[in-house]
Order: structure tokens, then C-alpha cells, then sequence
């Protein structure tokens, strides 16, 4: 039976004539040399190019990578090596290695030597180390040496192919060769060594068309392949799969099955002239280079053969055709293992096998084993790997029952056996384009995916889906349905479907329609898979080991490559993985959480319980966000010891008590104020102030302290919020408890000196003159030419300033006084009241005298003249009456620890406080706006037309005195729009 190899095509680079091709051990990066001269690196896996330089304007014909040293070396037509550092593309050095055309650059796998060989017909081996010296010349062949390579399995041999028809074996540090190969009839142009340890062969390309496989150890032709139509060009073994490839110029790549030499395939992708083939070991793709670009190909499953006895803690893998096995066992106590670390196993070969192993796989009991490839099975015993039965199959798998398998021989038909015997043969419907084992028969066709009972083989039920993995439980009660990009989790109704299969009620042409409950879909690729209890863990795409369980997703581990699961030891509780590289590494899943997780999915909270306490601390936070997600928040809560996790949760449950505990524990700001929203939501107002005060929230004490008429909680958040610099806050506390004092010095203390200046004017006319003499000095540094006026020096420009005065007086008893909130009905709002009417009307009925302050600056003058005599207006920068209150410096003060040292009264009145809450409400402006005093400079319109007394300033002369430059004045200075945003 032939190879069942996939062959994708990852990557088409179109590009001048290649002539070498090359592939990175890490990055996935494929390099190609062109005819041009030029040099591309591309991507194969984002089709992308990535890097791409020239060399020179002759052919480079060979180019390869030096991964330890970031290198790309180059041969080309003008005899020179060049090395380019493929990070930075500079050039690192350049040397002439040859007389004629380099044909090729091979470089040693751990020496820093490299090989060149040319059309001079010599091999030269060169040290980077020394300077790239020259350390020794292999003379022999009497033609162009067209390439050359190291034998894998000894890094000191050789081989050349040339075209004088002769393949030699060389030994570094010997000039003569240790044996030639004679056989073609025409020029040898390529060779290449076999990877496994079982043969000592090597093959050549040559122009007479043919490809032969010789035995270096006897000297003998052992094989010669015939069928391509022109010169062979390249030829290379596969490093991992039983195959060789051969290239010509015919245009076609022909694949070959290495121990039997059949013809397995041949690939045509319409490019011409194939002239370089490359494969890497480790990896499956295979680099193709033509006369019309490059191709990149993946050549079968990258899944390595392998497979795990969870019961006896055996792993069996095959390399090549050898068996391999390790035994978990013998490696004594896990505890000292760390998740991710390879594990140091003991490997023992079992023997050779006489087909090439494709998949591996043990029966559910472990006794048996079972290798698959070549179209062939055969069963093993997996103690001594003794030969139970054999067959022809394209696929095979074993059913729950340990000793039942299915096998599919081809497109249409399968069988089933039973102890090794067959039992039952049939044909689907609709075919079979593969088969699943497990508690049914899976059969994947064109039309979806059958499921069949193993003993009557009838159908179970028809899904319109074809997945690539089918996952059953141990139970049989859950399946994993994976396709390309998502997976299905369904629930297995045994009982129904035994119902329905004997009264076939509820069945139809597609099965049992009830048999299947789908439980949930993914969308996320599962690369391998694997039940533990109702746990489906699995690997994806992009390298992480997940498991799902009731509809959520837990991530195990990022991997930092492709791993493949093996199998869950429940006694270790770890799970194991491998690599394609049989590399095994292992992870803690503790089998305690799982149980758990699974009875709380099967709503059996009994058992739950009785497994909780067996789970360690550490774990139980992460079974907490399980219950959080299945919408078990109680226990969610009861479960869980991350504080944080517990904190949102008691938020979530609206327990206040809880939450307050852990708030108190942390003492974060942000706690407290989520607990804040909280208590305001549950109306526990008296513990919102708390949380609030806790969190220094003091915005939302403040409309807290409004909304409850708590005078002495706002008096108390003014204060501290001014030690701690809360500007807004603090102005609008004292604003609305009229200490308009403090407010005019918080605007002073912030250099708002503008808006202190409309302040006082609108609020407290008696201190107009001192805000002036503060923004006399800020405009002196600003600019000399401007000049503002004082009402105390211009009282003629300041008409109704003293009934301003009167007023400020006659209002601050009223400011100081707290009404209860039961009078905020009978208390008239401010823009319904007038000020200044009802302070005259209390002075006329002699309810209000006037005494002058001295804080206010105005004379007595200003009762007796209607226009009163005042003295000449001076520019500041000159002024005449006596100097300004010097500025008071701020001064900077610390917060405390504790903004407020003890908790305020609470809001709500208790049993101690039944008087009403106080109300509030803003001071009333004394003038109806907030004029600047510039503004206010001009005369009222009804005395403009009269002539200003003797000694008194005009309108004209005061606007030609003040000569402002408004291009000179900075508009930050005069800028009033935001003069409550304070903070800053």
C-alpha cells in the first residue's frame, strides 16, 4: 500500500532563476539565491518577504544560513564568499575562494568550518575563526565539483559530486579521498546522505537521467531509479520521513519511498527547470527552487508517532522504524519536577518495525499496541512488542472496549473485529472518508459524520459536520467534535438511543434526534485533545494547554512550542505532553479540582464538598472562578481567598458586611469607593459617609452633607479639604456655609487674583481695595502700562459702592445664621430678592445703622457730596496714594495621614440631635454682576453730558491716562471662565 502522505503547498514566491535554496532552524524563514544576483529571505508562514539585498550582478549559486552567528554566506560567479549579518544586511567580510564559479557552500555543523567547492574542480575547508583561513585544499576530481555534503552520522566525512561521473568520500585532515563512487554514465550534479542509523547509503543525481542509491560501505550500487525525463538536478533523503526527492529539469519533483524505492508521488507546479531541493531535520517542509521562483512544502503530519499507557505510565514512540519506549515510573518521585522542564527518561529500544510508523496508539486497557503506516497495521503486545495481528488499513482505531477495533481499508468500506477476529464488515451511505474510535463508531463522509453502535453497527444519528478529531469521555456520556476552527462539546444519551434502537420511536433516516445535546461551541482550533472526567483538556493553535468544563475555558500553560498531549496521570496528578522531537515535559493539573469542577457541572454538590477540602489553598481561587462563572457566587465567595476576588464578589452579593471587613483589611481608595456606590445604592447612608470619608472622596461627601442638611460634616470636609489643597471643593463648602472670607482667600491662596477681584466686588465690596492692590502688583510683572482704579482712590467711578458696603454689612448676620431645613419653603431664593431695597428699607425704618469699617476704605466723604471731590488718577507704575497690602505668600501644608482626625457626625439626626438639619443657600450678589472694575470706569449715561468738577478725572482724560496696550496685557491674567476650577 502506498504512503498516505499530505502534501500542502504553504508558500509560492515568484522571483528570477533560483539556483540554492536553504531553511532556518528557528525562524521561519526560507532563503533563496537567484540567477540576478540578488538574495531573498522569505517568510513561509506569513507569505511575506522579508528580507531581500544584493550581492552582485553575476548568478549567487550557493547561499546558506550560519544561525549561530546571525550569517548568510553567499557564493557567486565573480569566486567570491561573502558573509552578511541577515539582522542588519551589512556586509561582515568578503573573500575570493575560488578560481572559477563557487557551485557550493556547505557549512559543519559544530566546527567553524565551512566547505566551498567550484568549477576550479578543488574543495576548500575555511576557519572563520582564524580569519577565514584557508586550512586545507581536497584535490581529486577532474571536473566542475558541483556540490558537496557532510555525512550526518560523522561530521569528519565527506562527499562531492562532480561532473568527471565519480562521487568521493573524503576525511577532513586528508588531502586524498578515502573512496570513489563510479556509475554514471554522465557528470554527477548532486548527492546526499541517508539520515537513519539503519543504512549506510548515500545518492546521487547525474546527467544520464538516472538516481542512484549506493552503499559507501561495501562501494556498491545498491538501487537506481529511472523516470525522470531530463538531468537530475538535485537530490536529497528526508531527514525524518521513509522518503527521497529527486529534482530534474524535466520540471517535476518525484517522491520516492525509501526502503521500498516506489514511486509515491510526483509534484509539477509549472515553474521549468527545478534546480535545488532542501529539507531540514525537524521540521516537515521541504523548499523547492525553480526557473520561475521558489515553492515551500509541507510533506505529511508533523504529529510525531507516539503514544502513552496512562495505567502503566509507559510512553512508546517510533523513530523511523525503530519502537522506543520510557517508562514514567522509573523515574521515581514527581514532586521534584517543575512544570515545563523536559523530563530526564530512561529510553529503551523495543525493536524495528517492518512498516514505517505513522501513528502509534495503545487500547484503552494498555495491553496493546497498535502501528500504523505504509497502508498497513500491525498489533503488537506492548510488553515485548510481539506480533498479535497484522492487515491492510488506511485507518485503524480501537473502540471503548479494549478489545474491539475498527479498521477503514478504503473509500467505502469498513470492518470490525473483536479479540482479533472480524466481526462485522458494512459499507456506508455515503462512504467513508475516515473513521473515530470511542464509545460509538465515528464514520466522517462527504455528507457529515455518522455515528454507528459497535455491536449491532446500526445508526445512531447523522451530524451535518465533518471534524477533524472526535474526543470521547471515559464514560461515554461527553464527545469533542473538533473541526478546522472550532469545537463542539455534545452530551451522549445512551439510555434514549436504547430506547429508541428497540421501539424505533423517534428515529428517522438521520438516527436518534435525541441522542446528542449540544453543550457548547468554541471557536478555537484543538490541535490534540484528551478527557479526564468531564475535563476537556486540550492544546490549540497558538500553543497554550487549555481544558474546558461547563462552559468555561482554563488555561494551563503558554507553550513555547508545538507540544502534543500524551496522556493525565491521575496519581501524579500531572499531564504530559511531547514534542515532535520526543521531548516530554509535564504539567501539575490537580485531579482534586477537576473532580470538583466536574460534580458541580453534574449538579452533584454533595460530592463537591466531601472533594473541597482535599483542595490545597493556592487552588481554591481559581475553583472560586469557576463558581463565579456557573453562577454560584455564594459559594463563589466562600470558596475563594484572593481578598480581591472575594471583595467584588461580596459587591457583586451586595453583603455589605463582608465587603466592609476586606475594605477595611486593604484600605484602598478604590475599595472604599466602590463600597460607597454600595451602601448609597442599599440607602445605608451613615456607612457610605464612612466608606467615603475612607476613600477621601470629598466631592461626593460634600453632596452627600448638602443632600442631608449636615452642617458641622460639611464645615468639617471644607476644612480638610483645604489642608489637602481640594480647592473646588473646599470653596464651594465654605461658599455654601457663607464664610464668603474664606472663599476670597482660597482664590488669593491660589493666585486667582482676578477672580478674587469679581469676588469681592459681587460679595464683600470691603475688600475690593486690598484685591486691587494684589492685582496692581500680579500686572506690575506682567505689564507696567497697565493700571486699574480703586474704588477708595475713584469713588466717582464706583457709583452705588457705599450702598454696597451698607449691604455687605446689613447681610453678614444673615450669612452666619443656619436655617433649618424646614424653612427652605419660606426662604425666598436670591435672584427673587434685591439687596439693596431691603437694606435701605431697614435703615429708613432704623432696623439698620451703618457703621464704616475700617476695612472697607471709604471715607466720610462719600455720605455728603453727590459727586465727591477725588484726587488725580495715576498710572500705577506711578502711583501717589499710599502703597498696597503686600501679597501674602501661600504657604505649602503637608496632608496629614488622617485627613480628619476623628469620623464626622453622621448624617442622619439620631436620638441626640432632634433638631431639623440645617439648609443651605448661596449668599445673594450684592451688584447684579460681576463687572470689572475697567468696566465700571465709565460714568452712568445720565450724567455723561455734564462737566466733571473741578479736580475730578473725565471719562476721556481717565481712558487717555490708562494708555493700555491690550497686545501687552496676557490674556491668562484676565481670564475668568474657569475661575472655580481651583485644583490646579
Amino acid at each position: 500500500m502506498p504512503l498516505r502522505l499530505d502534501i500542502k503547498r504553504k508558500l509560492t514566491a515568484r522571483s528570477d532563476r533560483v539556483k540554492s535554496v536553504d531553511l532556518h532552524p528557528t525562524e521561519p524563514w526560507m532563503l533563496a539565491s537567484l540567477y540576478n544576483g540578488n538574495v531573498h529571505v522569505w517568510n513561509h508562514e506569513s507569505q511575506q518577504l522579508v528580507k531581500s539585498f544584493e550581492v552582485c550582478d553575476v548568478p549567487v549559486r550557493a547561499s546558506r544560513f550560519v544561525p549561530r552567528k546571525n550569517w548568510i554566506l553567499t557564493g557567486s560567479d565573480d569566486m567570491q564568499v561573502r558573509v552578511f549579518n541577515y539582522n542588519t544586511l551589512e556586509r561582515a567580510h568578503a573573500f575570493e575562494a575560488h578560481s572559477d564559479y563557487v557551485r557550493c557552500i556547505i557549512v559543519h555543523p559544530t566546527q567553524p568550518y565551512i566547505l566551498t567547492s567550484g568549477d576550479d574542480m578543488l574543495i576548500k575547508l575555511w576557519n572563520w575563526e582564524k580569519q577565514w583561513a584557508c586550512q586545507q585544499v581536497f584535490e581529486g576530481h577532474t571536473h566542475y565539483v558541483m556540490q558537496t555534503v557532510f555525512n550526518p552520522k560523522d561530521n569528519n566525512t565527506f562527499a562531492s559530486a562532480s561532473l568527471d561521473r565519480t562521487v568521493k568520500v573524503w576525511q577532513l585532515g586528508s588531502n586524498t579521498p578515502n573512496f570513489t563512487l563510479d556509475g554514471h554514465e554522465k557528470g554527477v550534479n548532486c548527492v546526499d546522505y541517508y539520515y537513519g542509523g539503519d543504512k549506510p547509503y548515500l545518492i546521487s543525481g547525474a546527467d544520464d537521467r538516472l538516481v542512484k542509491i549506493w552503499d559507501y560501505q561495501n562501494k556498491t550500487c545498491v538501487q537506481t531509479l529511472e523516470g525522470h525525463a531530463q538531468n537530475i538536478s538535485s537530490v536529497c533523503f528526508h531527514p525524518a520521513l521513509p522518503i527521497l526527492l529527486t529534482g530534474s529539469e524535466d520540471g517535476t519533483v518525484r517522491i520516492w519511498h525509501s526502503g521500498t524505492y516506489r514511486l509515491e508521488s510526483s509534484l509539477n507546479y509549472g515553474l521549468e527547470r527545478v534546480w535545488t531541493i532542501a529539507c531540514m531535520r525537524g521540521s516537515n517542509n521541504v523548499a523547492l527552487g525553480y526557473d520561475e521562483g521558489s515553492i515551500m512544502v509541507k510533506i505529511g503530519r508533523e504529529e510525531p508517532a507516539v503514544s502513552m499507557d496512562v495505567n502503566g505510565g509507559k510512553i512508546i514512540w517510533a523513530r523511523h522504524s525503530e519502537i522506543q519506549q520510557a517508562n514514567l515510573k522509573a523515574m521515581g518521585e514527581t514532586d521534584d519536577i517543575k512544570d515545563g522542564e523536559r523530563l530526564p527518561l530512561v529510553v529503551k529500544d523495543m525493536g524495528s518495525c517492518e512498516i514505517y510508523p505513522q501513528t502509534v496508539a495503545h487500547n484503552p486497557n494498555g495491553r496493546f499496541v497498535v502501528v500504523c503506516g505504509d497502508g498497513e497495521y500491525i498489533i503488537y503486545t506492548a510488553m515485548a512488542l510481539r506480533n498479535k495481528a497484522f492487515g491492510s488499513a488506511q485507518e485503524f482505531v480501537w473502540a471503548q472496549d479494549s478489545s474491539e477495533y475498527a479498521i477503514r481499508e478504503g473509500s467505502s468500506t469498513v470492518k470490525v473485529f473483536k479479540n482479533f477476529k472480524e466481526r462485522k464488515s458494512f459499507k456506508p451511505e455515503f462512504g467513508a472518508e475516515g473513521i473515530f474510535g470511542g464509545f460509538l463508531l465515528g464514520v466522517r463522509s462527504v455528507s457529515g459524520l455518522s455515528f454507528y453502535e459497535w455491536e449491532s453497527l446500526e445508526l445512531v444519528r447523522r451530524i451535518d459536520i465533518q471534524p477533524k478529531h472526535v474526543y470521547w469521555s471515559e464514560s461515554g456520556e461527553l464527545a469533542c467534535l473538533a473541526t478546522e476552527d472550532s469545537y463542539f462539546i455534545l452530551r451522549y444519551d445512551a439510555s434514549v438511543v436504547a430506547k429508541a434502537l428497540e421501539t424505533k420511536e423517534g428515529m428517522s433516516e438521520d438516527g436518534c434526534e435525541e441522542a446528542f445535546t449540544v453543550l457548547g461551541e468554541m471557536p478555537e482550533s484543538v490541535r490534540t485533545g484528551l478527557w479526564v472526567g468531564d475535563c476537556f483538556i486540550y492544546t490549540n493553535s497558538v500553543n497554550r494547554v487549555n481544558y474546558y468544563v461547563g462552559g468555561e475555558i482554563v488555561t494551563v500553560s503558554h507553550l513555547d512550542r508545538t507540544m502534543y498531549l500524551l496522556g493525565y496521570v491521575a496519581r501524579d496528578n500531572r499531564l504530559y505532553l511531547g514534542d515532535k522531537e520526543l521531548n516530554v515535559v509535564s504539567y501539575s493539573l490537580l485531579v482534586s479540582v477537576l473532580e470538583y469542577q466536574t460534580a458541580v457541572m453534574r449538579g452533584d454538590f454533595e460530592t463537591a464538598d466531601r472533594v473541597l477540602p482535599t483542595i490545597p489553598q493556592q487552588y481554591r481561587t481559581r475553583v472560586a472562578h469557576f463558581l463565579e462563572k456557573q453562577g454560584f457566587k455564594h459559594q463563589a465567595l466562600a470558596v475563594s481567598t484572593d481578598p480581591e476576588h472575594r471583595f467584588d464578589l461580596a459587591v457583586q452579593l451586595g453583603d455589605l458586611e463582608t465587603a466592609l471587613s476586606l475594605a477595611r483589611e486593604a484600605g484602598v481608595q478604590q475599595k472604599w469607593r466602590q463600597l460607597s456606590e454600595l451602601a448609597l445604592n442599599m440607602g445605608q447612608l451613615e456607612l457610605a459617609q464612612e466608606c467615603l470619608h475612607h476613600a477621601q472622596d470629598y466631592g461626593g461627601l460634600l453632596l452627600l452633607a448638602t443632600s442631608a442638611g449636615n452642617a458641622t460634616v460639611m464645615k468639617q470636609v471644607a476644612e480638610t479639604a483645604d489642608t489637602l489643597g481640594r480647592n473646588n471643593v473646599s470653596f464651594l463648602s465654605y461658599f455654601m456655609l457663607g464664610n464668603l472670607e474664606k472663599c476670597l482667600d482660597i482664590l488669593i491662596a491660589t493666585n486667582r487674583i482676578p477672580e478674587a477681584a469679581f469676588f469681592a466686588r459681587t460679595y464683600l465690596p470691603s475688600k475690593v481695595s486690598m484685591v486691587v492692590g494684589l492685582w496692581r502688583e500680579l500686572l506690575k510683572s506682567k505689564n507696567q502700562k497697565a493700571s486699574l482704579a480703586d474704588p477708595k482712590d475713584y469713588p466717582n467711578l464706583f457709583p452705588g459702592h457705599l450702598e454696597s458696603l451698607k449691604t455687605e454689612q446689613f447681610l453678614r448676620a444673615e450669612r452666619h445664621t443656619q436655617l433649618p431645613a424646614s424653612a427652605y419653603t419660606l426662604t425666598p431664593a436670591n435672584h427673587e430678592r434685591n439687596p439693596i431695597a431691603e437694606m435701605k428699607a431697614a435703615e429708613a425704618s432704623g432696623q439698620f445703622n451703618y457703621v464704616p469699617e475700617e476695612d472697607s476704605n471709604v471715607t466720610e466723604e462719600m455720605e455728603d457730596a453727590e459727586m465727591p471731590p477725588a484726587r488725580p488718577f495715576v498710572p500705577a507704575a506711578a502711583p501717589v496714594h499710599a502703597s498696597p497690602a503686600p501679597v501674602p505668600t501661600p504657604v505649602a501644608v503637608q496632608p496629614p495621614s488622617t485627613p480628619m482626625s476623628s469620623m464626622p457626625p453622621p448624617l442622619i439626626p439620631t436620638s441626640s440631635q432632634p433638631s431639623p438639619a440645617p439648609a443651605f443657600s448661596m449668599p445673594p450678589p450684592l451688584v447684579p454682576t460681576a463687572a470689572s472694575p475697567l468696566q465700571e470706569s465709565k460714568a452712568p449715561a445720565e450724567t455723561k453730558q455734564k462737566a466733571p468738577p473741578k479736580g475730578t478725572v473725565s471719562d476721556e482724560s481717565l481712558d487717555s491716562d490708562l494708555d493700555l496696550d491690550l497686545d501687552d496685557i496676557d490674556p491668562s491674567d484676565l481670564n475668568f471662565d474657569d475661575a472655580l476650577s481651583l485644583d490646579d
